[in-house]
């Protein structure tokens, strides 16, 4: 499938506008929401059940349901908790506790300039994010990058996606939301299995390499790759935006 002119970037959070391992991530978070709910009386070996296997479900999901809805209900499939009372009590999590994971995350300047750049020159922006978190803590995270939520047009996050990466199915439903087709649009990450699954439906793609997951031996060779300060300087080259979709569908647009 040619590509087309971009009318629209598609950008990953973790690992490529925000520079963090996402080990280091992964383990930081889950010290501190594990004490969160031990500390309200949880028990963590239980929690940690709930949310593996939320986890797990949302790994699968391939349409027909939110992310959100699939967590929680297989969550309290394990977790034999009142649903409303823990739901309102992770939010506290979210919206008090969870940005102390970021303190000593220091935003890329490239990636900050990248997204200045193309909102320079037109192009309507979609933050890819895996959407496993309430809309809150992408948030937190964007703001670590140095970005604000007001930077997107549309933001996923799990009660507004109804699958993750690599399935295509999640990037056929932004895909919808944004109006656009596949070889419209431009899908910058850092990692080769799931941010580059949308290659199958027409998509291009510019891999970035400083917090590169290669997990399936990707040969990058193949498409277009390097460090952040790499692409900023294509984005400098590349031409204004010349046929943005006017809007993204209506209710789908996160703010």
């Amino acid at each position: 499938m040619d590509q087309g002119p971009y009318k629209a970037i598609f950008f990953d959070l973790d690992g490529t506008l925000l520079p963090m391992d996402m080990e280091e991530f992964m383990g930081a978070y889950l010290a501190a929401i594990t004490e969160f709910v031990g500390t309200h009386g949880l028990e963590q070996v239980v929690f940690s059940a709930g949310l593996y296997s939320g986890i797990k479900a949302m790994s699968g999901n391939e349409g027909g349901r939110t992310n959100a809805d699939v967590f929680w209900d297989t969550f309290f499939d394990v977790v034999d908790e009142d649903r409303d009372t823990w739901i309102s009590l992770f939010g506290d999590f979210y919206e008090n506790e969870f940005n102390a994971i970021g303190k000593d995350v220091a935003a890329d300047p490239h990636a900050v300039e990248s997204v200045r750049l193309l909102q320079e020159k037109g192009y309507p922006l979609v933050l890819a994010t895996m959407p496993m978190f309430p809309l809150r803590a992408v948030e937190w995270r964007l703001g670590w990058a140095g970005l604000e939520a007001a930077d997107f047009q549309r933001i996923t996050h799990f009660a507004n996606s109804t699958s993750v990466k690599p399935h295509l199915a999640y990037f056929e439903e932004n895909l919808t939301a944004a109006g656009l087709k596949p070889q419209e649009v431009l899908m910058v990450g850092n990692n080769t299995r799931e941010d580059l699954a949308c290659q199958e439906l027409g998509m291009d793609v510019w891999l970035i390499t400083d917090f590169l997951i290669n997990s399936n031996d990707f040969d990058l060779d193949t498409v277009k790759h390097g460090s952040f300060e790499d692409f900023v300087a294509w984005v400098r080259d590349l031409p204004p935006c010349a046929d943005a979709p006017v809007s993204f569908v209506a209710g789908l647009v996160e703010p």
